[in-house]
């Protein structure tokens, strides 16, 4: 009896899973909704959101390349730093590639900033760009994340910082991220959906918390 129980629970779960399958797949425009970007425009410094490497870092350095903003920032994500220098062995942070990338695509050494605290989300990563702004008198960023990100940075940004500074947001055109079709691999399907429930939480006043980084 149990194994028949077992059984028709495994099918009640396959059946859910695939009638959630097929409803996100009706949501075809769904992807294409996750991205919303600005105009480009004059800044006083361009942001590079933790993830998604190679290509923000490489959308970040074309930005640089055409003039619009004199230095670049990188954030710097939670890793096993600590940990792994304890068991003696090398870590390098994804702000190091971040940084190796800019210079690849031509960004002087000398321009490129990475910021001081450590981030877990992209939450903690708005308030660290507008606390540096404020206290380097900056009034206008650029802030390069994946193309399925770009909205709900800007309801962050709305949220957490309002009007003043102003933030522009960019897409990084050689993210694999397929708006079109992104029901068709695990990798841009999660990004929907996580994407969707991170929206709810700023549209809601973020009550669901970062974990401390």
């Amino acid at each position: 009896m149990k194994s028949v129980n077992r059984k028709r629970s495994l099918i009640c779960i396959l059946v859910i899973l695939l009638l959630l399958g097929a409803a996100l797949a009706g949501l075809d425009g769904a992807g294409r909704w996750l991205v919303r970007e600005d105009p480009l425009a004059r800044a006083d410094v361009i942001f590079v959101l933790s993830g998604g490497l190679p290509a923000r870092a490489e959308e970040a350095g074309k930005i640089f390349s055409q003039g619009y903003a004199p230095e670049v920032w990188v954030s710097r994500p939670v890793s096993p730093v600590d940990a792994l220098q304890g068991l003696g062995i090398r870590y390098v942070g994804e702000e190091e590639y971040s940084c190796e990338i800019l210079i690849h695509e031509g960004v002087p050494e000398s321009v490129i900033h990475i910021l001081p605290r450590t981030i877990a989300n992209t939450e903690q990563e708005v308030k660290e760009a507008k606390e540096e702004m404020l206290r380097t008198g900056k009034t206008k960023i650029i802030i390069v994340t994946s193309p399925q990100h770009t909205r709900r940075v800007k309801a962050l940004w709305h949220e957490l910082v309002g009007g003043n500074p102003k933030a522009i947001v960019r897409a990084a055109r050689e993210d694999p991220f397929d708006a079109d079709h992104w029901w068709r691999n695990t990798r841009d399907t999660f990004s929907v959906i996580r994407e969707t429930l991170g929206l709810i939480n700023a549209w809601t006043g973020l009550p669901v918390r970062p974990p401390s980084p």
